[in-house]
């Protein structure tokens, strides 16, 4: 496409420099051409929504780890757990301290410095160790706020009970709470904190990924044609037999032998590669928040769909009557209350008529000619699924 467009325009370059000599209408005439065919050139021209693979797809082996820990946080200012309360923060602080050397036996704790918490991380793959990745921390308790404390060294485990990572420092809050005798103001949840770069990896988790024959791809969206897209895309880069379809959201490809023991080469080769994926024709609907999302590829039927409300409005309104000057004697100030009524049928709705095979486009503008808001719009799509016109699946959260 290129090189046949790279000729063109030298193509028509050498015509310039012809014109140019001739002068006169032949420029003209010259002039008309050529914007006739910067005209065809971007109709003829596809559009094309494309993605590189590394976006679309996982690699086998390059995942993260989820790891996890309990934990205290010490110096808090008066904010953190009420010992008598929650006895595990008792516990962990009598163990702690026992730890050191320090004998709490028969002796009733009563600080308020301190708060029990959960610390969560996630481990990058090939983390190193000595590397450091970044902590959340909760609190497991009622401590009111974790600003100003500092977590003490935690382990931190993952799913086989090994530890990966230590977890130690000052924590960092996104939020503040300050309260008075009869009013209160807090902004962000100050009983969430993180630690940037807060722990220490400790072990790693093995993969050789450069002794591996074959790779996976698994796409974040499986759908059939987006797969088989891939794979011709790499077939096209590296050879017809390199890659393979297994399933909708796999797609395997074999090592050729000019990258063997170089996998990481290979997939930063491929990684590149731009394809254009294909779309499932759904509807997602988030009933609590009234949000709707459509896909590109949602078609409608030939429908006809009308919606209007009846709506019956009751106002009342209290009027002062005094007595006019020249009143008879005895006469006094009353207060009578006026209603009136206003019925509303729809009359300003309007029937809409959506042609068959209707686009995303024509759907949307054709749904707000009848001037329906989020919460009607949802039961509409779904009367007109059932009536089989809409052409796509429906996704309710």
């Amino acid at each position: 496409m290129k090189a046949n467009l790279l000729d063109k325009m030298t193509l028509m370059m050498g015509l310039w420099r012809i014109a140019m000599r001739l002068g006169g209408w032949v420029l003209v005439a010259l002039m008309g051409l050529t914007l006739m065919m910067i005209l065809m050139f971007l109709a003829i021209r596809p559009a094309q929504a494309s993605v590189r693979i590394k976006d679309i797809v996982a690699f086998e082996g390059i995942r993260d780890n989820v790891l996890m820990g309990y934990g205290l946080v010490v110096g808090l200012n008066g904010t953190g757990d009420k010992l008598n309360n929650t006895s595990f923060t008792e516990k962990s602080l009598e163990a702690f301290l026992e730890r050191l050397g320090i004998s709490t036996k028969d002796t009733k704790l009563k600080t308020k410095n301190v708060a029990a918490v959960t610390v969560t991380a996630t481990l990058p793959p090939f983390a190193r160790v000595g590397s450091r990745i970044n902590v959340t921390v909760s609190t497991l308790g009622d401590a009111k706020s974790l600003q100003g404390g500092v977590l003490l060294a935690t382990p931190l485990m993952a799913a086989d009970g090994e530890v990966y990572a230590v977890a130690q420092g000052a924590v960092m809050i996104g939020g503040f709470e300050a309260s008075g005798g009869n009013a209160t103001i807090s902004k962000g949840v100050p009983t969430n904190g993180f630690l940037a770069d807060g722990a220490i990896v400790e072990r790693e988790v093995g993969f050789e990924l450069n002794s591996l024959s074959n790779v996976k791809l698994a796409l974040r969206n499986p759908d059939v044609s987006t797969a088989r897209r891939i794979a011709d895309a790499i077939n096209g880069k590296m050879g017809k037999k390199t890659a393979a379809v297994l399933d909708p959201g796999t797609v395997e490809m074999q090592v050729p032998e000019k990258y063997q023991d170089k996998v990481a080469v290979l997939m930063a080769d491929i990684e590149h590669l731009e394809v254009e994926p294909d779309q499932v024709a759904k509807v997602v609907i988030d009933e609590a928040s009234g949000t709707i999302v459509m896909g590109e590829n949602v078609k409608v039927d030939t429908v006809a769909v009308a919606q209007g409300n009846l709506v019956v409005k009751v106002q009342e309104t209290e009027q002062v009557s005094q007595p006019g000057a020249f009143a008879p004697e005895g006469a006094e100030t009353v207060t009578t209350t006026q209603t009136s009524v206003s019925v509303d049928e729809g009359s300003e709705k309007r029937l809409a008529i959506l042609k068959k095979n209707a686009t995303l486009h024509e759907l949307v503008g054709g749904l707000n000619a009848l001037g329906v808001g989020p919460r009607d719009l949802i039961n509409i799509l779904h009367t007109i699924k059932v009536a089989g016109a809409l052409q796509a699946e429906i996704e309710t959260r």
